[in-house]
């Protein structure tokens, strides 16, 4: 289970379920908030991971007092139609009202 731990990153989403996971990342957890797709935006560090993990000290966004947020309404896959980041945008935030309520180990193993 520790190692799955690692997958449920700060924002929602469940790292397990990327299909780039091993090839092109590790997932949030393991290369500490600096994505691969940073260095062709700018970004040395998430600014969701480096606010809610680096700055709030939380282990996800769904124990901040100010969930959702601006900076967490406002991040998006720029691969994504406005239709598919919409319906990520709602599964995060379910996702995450979730493992607050329930904890994160409980979160991954209801996932199975």
């Amino acid at each position: 289970m520790a190692k799955e731990l690692t997958l449920a990153a700060p924002c929602g989403l469940y790292c397990g379920d990327c299909e780039i996971l091993g090839e092109k990342c590790d997932g949030c957890a393991q290369v500490k908030g600096k994505p691969f797709w940073g260095e062709p935006y700018g970004v040395e560090v998430c600014p969701l991971y480096g606010c809610c993990v680096g700055q709030k000290h939380l282990e996800h966004c769904g124990l901040c007092a100010d969930f959702p947020c601006q900076l967490f309404l406002s991040m998006r896959d720029p691969s994504q139609s406005d239709e598919e980041a919409e319906k990520s945008l709602k599964k995060k935030q379910k996702d995450l009202k979730l493992r607050k309520e329930i904890g994160t180990v409980a979160w991954l193993q209801k996932r199975k």
